[in-house]
Formats: C-alpha cells, structure tokens, sequence
C-alpha cells in the first residue's frame, strides 16, 4: 500500500469494521482509526452520552467532522460508524479519498454480535431485530452505491476477510477503478 492512499470501512453495526480494521493496519503497517472512537475521545463521553444530550443529529454533526478529518488523511485505514453513509459529504469525501469496502452481514450475525453491546444507543429499545431490519432497508442502497468492494462477514474469518480485502485492493490499484463485488 502507497502511503497516501486509504482504505475505508462501511457497513453495519456488528458487522466486524473495528476488528478487520486493525487487522488490516497491522498487515499493511499503516494507522488504524475508528471514527466513532475518535469522537469519544475528542468529546471525552461515549456515544450513548452524545446521543442522549445532543440526539441523533448532534451525533451526526459531530460524525460528519470527524470522517472529513480522518479521510483527509493519507495512507491510513478507517473503520467508520454504521450511520456514517447517511451523510451526503460523508459518502462523497469516503468515495474522493480512498478504496471504500462494504463488510456486510445479515440482521441475525448483528445481532448476535452486538446482542450485550451497551454502547449502541439505537438498539437501546424493546425490539432491536426489528431496529436492525429498519435501518438495513434504509441504509443498505447507501453501502452498496459506495462500495469499490463488498465482504460478506457472517461467514468468513477476520484472516479470510483481510486477505479478501487486501487481494482487490491490489487489484484495484493495477486497473481504473472499478466496482468490485463477491
């Protein structure tokens, strides 16, 4: 990997962004960042803190900062929060800035996989699956208008992921950029 190009992470909650992400850094020997940890540590409160006095939206303020700073970046792999592709200048400063890769799971791997998270504050209500199906409607047609390169996780391991992750990242570099998907 070039030093000034980047590698960017979208997909929902759950679906394994944070922990590929580092994988991923550490295998290429570049910085890992995770958006939504970037904010807490700015703000110095957990996202459920943000949510609560400054709601979705203040969160999405914030968020929509902070991805326009870390995607200025160079040669940097970013894990991105799951709502990060609601915001118009957040889909087209990740697509301007770097290879966008959709790790994509279904409603029933996220939730096991977030199923004891607390800080989640959207899935803090009495039906989380059907929180979950909401937003993977909504949200779905915005992963895959951004994506150079799509991963099903729910049944591959972190390794296998990477490697994927890392063969059409090569291959993207050696052709024009081209909509990848497996």
């Amino acid at each position: 990997m070039k030093k000034e190009q980047n590698i960017f992470l979208i997909g929902p909650m759950g679906a394994g962004k944070t922990t590929v992400g580092r994988q991923l850094a550490k295998g290429l020997g570049v910085t890992f960042y995770d958006s939504d940890h970037e904010i807490e540590t700015r703000t110095g409160a957990g996202i459920p803190l943000i949510f609560e006095y400054e709601g979705e939206q203040g969160f999405r303020r914030r968020e929509c900062s902070m991805i326009d700073e870390l995607t200025r970046m160079k040669g940097i792999v970013l894990a991105t929060g799951g709502g990060a592709i609601l915001g118009v200048q957040n889909r087209e400063n990740l697509k301007n800035r770097g290879f966008i890769v959709y790790l994509k799971c279904t409603v029933d791997c996220q939730l096991k996989r977030t199923r004891k998270d607390r800080n989640r504050p959207l899935l803090h209500t009495d039906n989380p699956k059907k929180k979950l199906n909401e937003l993977s409607i909504f949200r779905e047609p915005l992963y895959l208008e951004c994506a150079d390169h799509i991963v099903d996780t729910d049944r591959w391991s972190t390794r296998h992921v990477v490697k994927d992750i890392l063969e059409a990242f090569a291959a993207t570099r050696m052709h024009s950029k081209t909509r990848i998907t497996n």
